[in-house]
């Protein structure tokens, strides 16, 4: 028992170093006490790690909740992206390369994500071209068959680096980078099945998957997700009470002109379709209760109203 505790003491220094990131760089031509600074993407805003270079030289160290997008910046000129975890990882290169000409050594993350890069970011650039076209009136069939044959490749392409990255979390960063290129949530869901657990163990797995519950919510064809807000007596109103039904969930507020002009229309239809077993569930995104109530009452509205009085926030209104 005592050799064991002694072998654990041993190698407990050793897994805490382990456990870190750890990045060590030697860029030719970096000036001395250059600052060299590592930041978390989603939140910018405190630098994880800084130092100054000597003779080119700089290591920075820190520790990881999970692999993340980082900011690398060298210098006051040279920044870039990198996607690192807590590992020992070395850096080379020169102030004359262009970054992503730079060598990263020891991680298998980085090393995703420059084939994310390297095969991703020109595709993007051709797409983005050929939007700024549509968008500025060419409309012509050349345009949209080259817009239908890069997503097309965008999709393949992504299937492919899925496939071979399955535990990377680029490949979940490379999911969402190309979420809105496809409105099939069965495809959005079978590559999210498709990611080994080590993929999603960041930020931007909770992303993905919270994506995926957002697109099922109003995609043609699902079952609607359930939510539950109170009615305009505070009762909790849950869209499965209506299961059997046809049931058109509007979303409207007092405040909306148009929406107040269409209810004219929607009594109508509810007078009409009420007894063939049809409905409509009201989800105002009002703030004031007093404001709702009194457009309910002038409007006529029959049927079953709910809110959590957040305005545009509204939390079953913020998921369409």
């Amino acid at each position: 028992m005592k050799f064991v505790i002694s072998i654990l003491v041993f190698l407990l220094p050793a897994l805490a170093m382990a456990q870190k990131l750890t990045l060590s760089g030697t860029i030719a031509g970096l000036a001395d006490s250059s600052t060299v600074v590592l930041t978390d993407l989603e939140n910018p805003g405190a630098p994880l790690a800084e130092t100054k270079s000597t003779a080119g030289k700089f290591t920075l160290s820190t520790q990881l909740e999970a692999p993340s997008l980082l900011g690398l910046g060298v210098g006051d000129s040279i920044k870039t992206a990198v996607f690192l975890g807590n590992e020992t990882v070395t850096v080379t290169g020169t102030v004359a390369q262009k970054v992503d000409e730079w060598k990263f050594v020891g991680s298998a993350v980085q090393n995703s994500f420059t084939e994310f890069q390297n095969t991703f970011v020109p595709k993007f650039g051709k797409l983005s071209a050929l939007i700024q076209q549509l968008q500025s009136g060419d409309g012509s069939d050349a345009v949209r068959t080259g817009l239908d044959s890069v997503t097309n490749d965008i999709q393949t392409s992504l299937d492919g680096f899925i496939a071979r990255n399955p535990a990377s979390p680029v490949s979940t960063l490379a999911i969402l980078s190309t979420i809105n290129l496809t409105e099939d949530v069965a495809v959005l869901e079978r590559r999210l099945n498709s990611l080994k657990p080590a993929a999603l163990s960041n930020v931007f797995g909770g992303q993905l998957k919270q994506a995926v519950v957002n697109a099922k919510f109003n995609s043609v064809g699902s079952i609607a997700l359930d939510f539950s807000q109170a009615d305009t007596t505070g009762r909790q109103v849950t869209l499965s009470q209506f299961k059997g039904k046809y049931v058109l969930v509007d979303f409207w507020a007092s405040w909306c002109g148009p929406c107040r002009k269409e209810n004219h229309f929607l009594v109508k239809t509810f007078n009409k379709y009420k007894d063939k077993n049809f409905t409509v569930l009201g989800v105002s995104l009002d703030e004031e209760k007093e404001d709702w109530l009194k457009a309910i009452a002038k409007d006529e509205l029959k049927w079953t109203q709910v809110s959590d009085l957040k305005g545009w926030e509204n939390e079953v209104g913020s998921k369409i």
